[in-house]
């Protein structure tokens, strides 16, 4: 099983403030260094609840493209990117353009967006976001996997579009999804599934069982498709008094590894992991717990 981190990219409870792209360089750079599989960036443009300050990230696509030149081993992948923000056409060249500046090392991870705030605040249109990102999607798995679509819909159009130069090599899309209309989706396109955030691996046939049905009535092989999870995994001795997520891993290394290891013997393929705190030495911890983990299936 694969094991990346997520980059905080975001505002940082812990330390009350924004990463710096110094702090996230060096948090990908002890992701490959230590061993781990993959990093990996949310997209977001702004968080706007009821009675809370307003709070933002760093543009997950140009961060990703910033660490895809300081590393050179481990995967790049995006947890979800919201296709209403993106023109899935210009979308897919972008993706192209990644792969050729990463070596083949991106992993696009695409979803239909859920915060209204974000989208009321910068303008793109929340209501239909499903059957836009239904059209989206289609548009975006022909132009990656055949290198040109064409499609006219509701939401979007795509005219003889072709991807030039070819793309070097398939970009694998991961989708996740709840829903039957988007479940469907999945079975259909993706190459991986994402259940994000599980919690307890005791909860993983239930939050898959849909996507069977779906693989079903499509005629997919259900394991053809890669589970992934994402993960919050909590190191109480490095964080001492900050905030904690209310579901994770936690405990020594020996604990993380056995956690781990459950989602392994489930099937799981790839998990991406948020460390708390999320700082290089975090990143260290668990890679001696990831090291831990195989060390248990040998």
């Amino acid at each position: 099983m694969k094991v990346g981190v997520v980059m905080p990219i975001g505002l940082d409870d812990a330390f009350g403030r924004y990463s710096t792209y110094a702090e996230l360089r060096a948090m990908a750079r002890a992701t490959e260094e230590s061993g781990l599989d993959s990093i990996w960036v949310f997209d977001h443009l702004l968080f706007r609840f009821p009675g809370e300050r307003p709070e933002g990230q760093h543009e997950g696509w140009t961060i990703l493209s910033a660490l895809a030149a300081e590393t050179s081993r481990v995967q790049l992948g995006t947890l979800v990117l919201a296709m209403a923000f993106r023109n899935p056409a210009l979308l897919a060249k972008m993706a192209a353009t990644l792969q050729e500046v990463s070596d083949g090392r991106l992993i696009l991870g695409v979803g239909a967006g859920w915060h209204e705030p974000e989208f009321d605040a910068f303008g793109f249109p929340f209501a239909g976001r499903v059957g836009a990102f239904e059209e989206g999607v289609r548009i975006l798995a022909a132009l990656l996997r055949d290198g040109s679509a064409s499609f006219e819909g509701r939401h979007h159009v795509a005219r003889d579009v072709v991807l030039l130069p070819s793309p070097a090599v398939r970009t694998p899309l991961l989708m996740a999804a709840r829903r039957p209309r988007m479940m469907r989706l999945v079975a259909e396109l993706a190459d991986a599934f994402n259940c994000a955030w599980l919690g307890p691996v005791s909860g993983l046939e239930e939050r898959i069982a849909p996507l069977r049905t779906a693989c079903a009535h499509v005629g997919r092989d259900f394991a053809s498709i890669e589970l992934t999870v994402g993960l919050n995994v909590v190191f109480g001795d490095l964080v001492g008094n900050g905030p904690t997520p209310k579901v994770s891993l936690s405990g020594s290394t020996v604990d993380i590894a056995a956690g781990l290891d459950d989602y392994a013997r489930a099937g799981v393929g790839h998990v991406m992991v948020t460390t708390y705190p999320s700082t290089p030495e975090a990143v260290r911890r668990l890679a001696d717990a990831t090291t831990r983990m195989r060390d248990r299936t040998r």
